[in-house]
């Protein structure tokens, strides 16, 4: 796609966007469509709690970190879906950085609204149109302070969550559809995958029967969060991409809530790949309990990977679904 590289080239090539030729450069929220070519390999920092995210650009040989690792002579913010993220990492970046910040967005993730906000507080250089998004930049320091991501809060029933993070607001819907219908009895060993900040977690801990549970999350700042929310010792929290993590032993059950999108459109193959990675957790005899959004299209996979497949429960927004007995290879 590369989209970003080429407003990035034009900033540079033709609008006056210069980077620094001392300092590192921290370039926030990347994702693997991001062509960070025109920036040195060894003076980039990627910054970012997304597991995926960091895993791509390490193996690519980029150093990369989950916070800024002290002062930059440039940095480029790759705008995230959330607002307040976007906030937040413009006030990171603002701090950090000595010569520009560079934000870079697609219209879809909000840059136009961002570039507005910014135009009230610091003198803008650019924008730059292309690609269906913008590129502009202004100098670091002072002026964003109170864009900094606040410190985490509490919502219903005690939880604790922090901006930007999945469901920051309140209980996400769908995983409080799955935590009413869970069963009595899990199993001793139970994983769930794309646990957040914990909320499903905490509700199957209720059982007596199980023995470990696994929380696998991606974001950092998610997990941070379950820290927060789940007091038992039988929990472990794993700082992972749930598509390729492996528990230490064979599961009795995986509960999944799985993500269906990065963008804004959605992408029934996260889903489908938390599927097959959870077949692949399984004992023979173990159980996948999965909720979902009623249009979204899982049968096919599950009858894929599972033996048995059965509709638990659902309504006219979700369905809840349960696959049996894993097939190690996809039928």
């Amino acid at each position: 796609m590369k989209q970003r590289s080429s407003r990035l080239s034009v900033a540079m090539a033709e609008a006056g966007l210069e980077l620094p030729e001392a300092g590192n450069i921290a370039v926030f929220a990347p994702d693997p469509d991001s062509d960070l070519t025109l920036m040195s390999q060894a003076r980039c920092h990627i910054i970012s709690d997304f597991k995926p995210d960091h895993d791509h650009f390490t193996a690519l040989g980029y150093h990369c970190f989950t916070e800024p690792q002290g002062r930059y002579g440039a940095a480029v913010i790759h705008v995230p879906r959330a607002k307040v993220l976007a906030r937040a990492l413009v006030a990171k970046a603002a701090q950090i950085t000595d010569g520009p910040v560079i934000i870079d967005g697609a219209k879809t993730d909000g840059v136009e609204s961002l570039l507005r906000d910014c135009r009230k507080r610091v003198a803008i250089s650019g924008p730059i149109s292309k690609a269906h998004g913008k590129v502009f930049w202004f100098d670091g320091g002072a002026g964003f302070e109170d864009w900094a991501a606040g410190p985490a809060h509490e919502i219903e029933a005690g939880f604790v969550t922090a901006p930007g993070v999945f469901s920051a607001d309140a209980i996400d819907p769908a995983s409080r559809f799955l935590a009413d219908h869970l069963p009595a009895k899990l199993g001793a060993r139970v994983a769930d995958l794309g646990g957040g900040w914990g909320y499903l977690s905490a509700r199957a801990l209720e059982r007596g029967d199980i023995e470990t549970l696994d929380l696998v999350e991606a974001s950092c700042v998610a997990l941070d969060c379950a820290r927060c929310n789940i007091a038992d010792a039988r929990a472990k929290l794993h700082w992972a991409d749930a598509r390729n993590w492996q528990p230490e032993a064979l599961l009795d059950t995986v509960i999944c809530n799985p993500p269906f999108h990065t963008t804004r459109a959605a992408d029934p193959d996260l889903g489908r790949a938390f599927i097959k990675a959870a077949a692949g957790m399984l004992k023979p005899a173990g159980k996948l309990w999965l909720v979902a959004n009623r249009h979204l299209p899982y049968e096919a996979t599950l009858a894929d990977y599972f033996k048995e497949l059965h509709e638990i429960a659902g309504d006219n927004r979700f369905k809840l679904l349960q696959g049996a007995r894993p097939s190690r290879t996809r039928r």
